[in-house]
C-alpha cells in the first residue's frame, strides 16, 4: 500500500515537473533575444511584434480611408496615386486638405496611447490616465483662459493647452509625492484635482460671452476638423523625441509593475526612470490636447486593448502608441461615415465607446476583487 502511494506522489511530482519545464520551453519560444555585436540585447515577442505590424496596417488603411471621404470622395488606389503624384486639383485636396488632418489623427493618438501606457504602468492601475487623473483638464483650463480673458487665436489657445498641462502635471507629482510616488495616492491626488480643474473650466464658461463659450465647447469636445501642417509640425517633433525616449526606458517601466523594491532589486534606478515617463507622459499629453483637443478616453483604453491582443505583461509602449493611432483615426473615418463630413466631432465618438469601455472594465475589475 505503501509503495503505491509513494508510486503516486512520484508521478505527481514527475508531472508537474514536466509541466513545469513545459512552461519554460513555451515562455522561451515565445521570447526572442537579439543581440549585436556592440554588446546590446532586444527582447522580442513574436505575438506583440504581429500584433504591432497589424496595428500599423489597421492604422494606415484608416488614414486612407480618412483620406478618400469628405464631399470630394476618393478611392483608395485614387487616394495613393495622389499621395505619389497626380492631378492637381486632387493633390491640392489631399495634401492641403486632408493629410494634414490624418497625421495629426496618427500623432496624436500615438502620443495618447503611449502616455497612457505609461501612467497605468506608473501607477499600477488601469483607471490611471490622463482623462482620469486630470491632466486633460489642465489642458481645459489652460486653452480656456485664453480664450476667455484674452481672446487668443489658434496658437495662443495650443501654447495655454500646453502651459495648462505641464503645470497640472508638475502639481499632482508635488502633491502625490511622499518619499516616492505611490500608484493609489497618485491617483486619488489625480482624481481630485480633475475635479477642481473641471470645476475651473465651468466657472470660465460662466465668464466668457456666447461666441467665447462656444469656441470654447467646441475646443473642449476635441475635434480634427479643420487642422493644418501648423498642427503637424509640432507634434512630429516631440514625438520623435518623445516616444524613443520611452521606447529606450521600456524595460524599467516594465520592472516598475512588480513594485519599487524589486525593481530596485533588479538594477533599475526607480526614481529616475518614474521621473522621466511622468515628465515625458505629460508634455506628450500636453502637445496632443493643444492639437486637436481633449480626446477623451484613448488614453485609457488603448493600453488596455494592446496589452489584450499582444498578451504580454509591461506596459506595451509600442503596441499601445499604434493602437491608440488606429482608434483615433478609424473613429474620425467612422464618425464622418455615420454622420456626415465634419458634422460629429470626434470626441464625442470617443467619449461614447470610451465610457461603455470604462464601465466593462470597472466590472472586470470588481469581478476579479481588485476594486
Amino acid at each position: 500500500m505503501s509503495a503505491t502511494v509513494k508510486s503516486g506522489q512520484d508521478t505527481e511530482q514527475t508531472r508537474t515537473k514536466g509541466a513545469g519545464r513545459g512552461r519554460r520551453a513555451g515562455a522561451a519560444r515565445r521570447t526572442r533575444t537579439v543581440r549585436t555585436k556592440g554588446g546590446l540585447s532586444l527582447r522580442l515577442e513574436p505575438r506583440a511584434l504581429w500584433t504591432g505590424l497589424l496595428l500599423l496596417a489597421l492604422a494606415l488603411a484608416a488614414g486612407v480611408a480618412l483620406i478618400g471621404s469628405g464631399d470630394y470622395p476618393m478611392t483608395p488606389a485614387e487616394v495613393i496615386a495622389t499621395l505619389t503624384g497626380g492631378d492637381a486639383g486632387q493633390q491640392f485636396i489631399v495634401q492641403d486638405l486632408r493629410l494634414p488632418r490624418v497625421l495629426v489623427g496618427l500623432l496624436v493618438g500615438a502620443a495618447f496611447g503611449i502616455a497612457g501606457a505609461v501612467f497605468q504602468t506608473v501607477s499600477r492601475n488601469p483607471l490611471g490616465s490622463p482623462d482620469v487623473l486630470g491632466f486633460a483638464q489642465g489642458s481645459s483650463v489652460g486653452a480656456l483662459v485664453v480664450i476667455v480673458f484674452f481672446q487668443g487665436g489658434g496658437f495662443a489657445v495650443a501654447a495655454g493647452a500646453v502651459v495648462g498641462g505641464l503645470v497640472t502635471g508638475l502639481a499632482i507629482f508635488l502633491l502625490a509625492w511622499q518619499r516616492g510616488i505611490h500608484g493609489y495616492r497618485f491617483v486619488l491626488v489625480g482624481i481630485g484635482a480633475g475635479a477642481m480643474l473641471y470645476a475651473m473650466v465651468l466657472y470660465l464658461l460662466t465668464k466668457a460671452n456666447i461666441v467665447e463659450a462656444t469656441r470654447a465647447t467646441t475646443w473642449m469636445t476635441g475635434s480634427l476638423n479643420g487642422r493644418d501642417w501648423h498642427q503637424v509640425w509640432p507634434s512630429a517633433a516631440v514625438c520623435a523625441v518623445l516616444v524613443p525616449l520611452l521606447l529606450c526606458h521600456g524595460r524599467g517601466l516594465r520592472m516598475l509593475e512588480m513594485g519599487d523594491d524589486a525593481a530596485a532589486a533588479l538594477g533599475v534606478r526607480v526614481d529616475r526612470v518614474r521621473t522621466i515617463g511622468l515628465i515625458a507622459a505629460v508634455v506628450l499629453v500636453a502637445v496632443a490636447t493643444a492639437a486637436a483637443g481633449p480626446i477623451s478616453f484613448v488614453a485609457l483604453s488603448a493600453p488596455q486593448l494592446a496589452r489584450r491582443l499582444t498578451s504580454s505583461p509591461g506596459p506595451n509602449l509600442l503596441p499601445s502608441a499604434l493602437m491608440g493611432a488606429a482608434l483615433l483615426v478609424a473613429a474620425d473615418w467612422s464618425s464622418q461615415r455615420l454622420f456626415g463630413a465634419d458634422q460629429l466631432p470626434v470626441g464625442v465618438l470617443t467619449g461614447v465607446l470610451g465610457g461603455g469601455y470604462l464601465l466593462w472594465l470597472l466590472a472586470t475589475e470588481r469581478r476579479a476583487g481588485r476594486i
